[in-house]
């Protein structure tokens, strides 16, 4: 289960190996836990629908 923590500019999450669904995103390792930022700006960008 992966754990979500809030931040004020995006959102930090910690999942373990087989939860990570796109391999190509950067991340951290820290023993056998990974780290990966979701910037709240990234999603905005993805978020606006054309026209």
């Amino acid at each position: 289960m992966a754990v979500r923590i809030r931040m004020p500019g995006g959102t930090l999450k910690m999942k373990v190996y087989r939860e990570l669904r796109d391999r190509r995103i950067p991340v951290v390792k820290l023993g056998r836990l990974y780290f990966t930022w979701w910037s709240n700006r990234q999603r905005l960008v993805g978020d606006q629908s054309p026209g």
